[in-house]
């Protein structure tokens, strides 16, 4: 059993050394900027007052961009985040902005289906949909037109660092964000070309969207990032990850919270791609690290083992949280903790079909899930 654990934290290492390989350079990257400015639409899906709702909608209002407008997308009039809506509207009067009820009922994902609806058409030559608890810079809008200086692109997309509350559920979910997913990604990158989005930003040329059968293409599935970009690359464009980085907000405040939001993302990457998601828990290297030191009679490499892992994720936390432009205080005593709440919400991931997503279950099995590999069609090419 030692040799596994020894085997196991042998193979995190390397990942973590190619995760902090990823991380620095992606680090290095400038942030795109261009003199072009396409007129954009934001749409923006909302359910529910989430806190600190105002100041995520109104940093979207705030665009020093010369084109734009938003969308506001509700279920209903009676949504509670209307309020917050109507005091955004009022504060930014020179900004165009419209409101859009109801929903599309022949859309499975109730995300698309509220944007995918009479009075939220998008006008703009680019369509931006950035999730509710997002908060962006003055610059957001510029850097993702800039972004779009090709033709060859269709889609880009954004990385994003966690805004925690107090709980430490929060701060867990923070260092998940931005030690894991993020490295994660960038990892992904250098394998091979972005064949996803990701639902910070997902950003997409109109003619683009149109190509692919617009948004209720992404409606199938509870992974609408994922199939936008894979129905986007299928059409011969190019996915494009921005150097720019937003923020999102962590709203859990109990590890039960956390664990039931982790696990619906567990499931669904592993639902998209079982063969890479079912080795990811390698990442995960120092529990391997510490039961191998518990379990073999070779303490003096169990310790230098220990002591190479804890350097590289530690290292791993810190270029991290510098390529993401994250600002509160470090807190590197909790990478242990994190490590061993991530590898059983990957285990719980391998066990279970079924999520719940703003407290309603859903089936991510493959023969429930459209939007699976499996699936899935590929869209004829229309792009050389």
């Amino acid at each position: 059993m030692s040799v596994l654990f020894l085997i196991l934290s042998l193979a995190g290492a390397a990942y973590l050394s190619l995760a902090l390989y990823a991380v620095l350079r992606f680090g290095r990257r400038p942030c795109a900027r261009g003199e072009d400015t396409p007129s954009v639409t934001v749409l923006k899906p909302l359910c529910g007052a989430e806190p600190g709702l105002y100041e995520h909608l109104a940093s979207f209002c705030a665009q020093e961009y010369p084109d734009f407008e938003i969308v506001f997308c509700l279920h209903d009039e009676g949504d509670s985040a209307h309020a917050a809506v109507r005091a955004v509207v009022a504060a930014f009067p020179n900004v165009r902005t419209r409101v859009a009820f109801g929903e599309n009922p022949r859309i499975a994902n109730p995300k698309i289906a509220n944007l995918c609806k009479p009075g939220a058409e998008p006008a703009g030559e680019i369509v931006v949909i950035a999730d509710s608890d997002i908060l962006a810079g003055r610059d957001y809008l510029r850097a993702i037109a800039a972004s779009f200086s090709s033709e060859r692109t269709g889609a880009v997309t954004c990385l994003y660092g966690g805004i925690p509350n107090p709980a430490l559920a929060s701060h867990l979910g923070a260092m998940h964000v931005e030690d894991e997913f993020a490295p994660s990604v960038l990892v992904a990158l250098l394998l091979g070309p972005l064949r996803f989005c990701l639902g910070a930003t997902m950003a997409v040329r109109r003619e683009a969207l149109a190509a692919i059968g617009g948004l209720a293409a992404i409606g199938a599935g509870l992974a609408d990032d994922h199939a936008l970009g894979n129905l986007v690359a299928a059409q011969g464009y190019d996915v494009e990850l921005s150097r720019y980085a937003v923020r999102t907000a962590i709203p859990e405040t109990t590890l039960r919270e956390l664990w039931t939001h982790e696990l619906r993302w567990a499931r669904t990457n592993f639902t998209m791609a079982p063969a890479g998601y079912a080795f990811s828990f390698v990442m995960y290297a120092f529990p391997f690290a510490l039961a191998y030191l518990a379990l073999s009679q070779n303490v003096v490499l169990g310790t230098a083992l220990c002591a190479l892992i804890a350097a590289l994720r530690l290292a791993l936390h810190y270029a991290a949280r510098s390529a993401l432009r994250t600002t509160r205080a470090t807190e590197p005593w909790l990478f242990p903790l994190r490590d061993l709440l991530s590898l059983a919400i990957w285990a719980a991931s391998l066990a279970t079909r079924t999520v719940r997503w703003r407290g309603i279950p859903y089936d991510t099995s493959p023969e429930r899930n459209p939007c699976h590999p499996e699936r899935r069609r590929e869209a004829p090419k229309s792009k050389g």
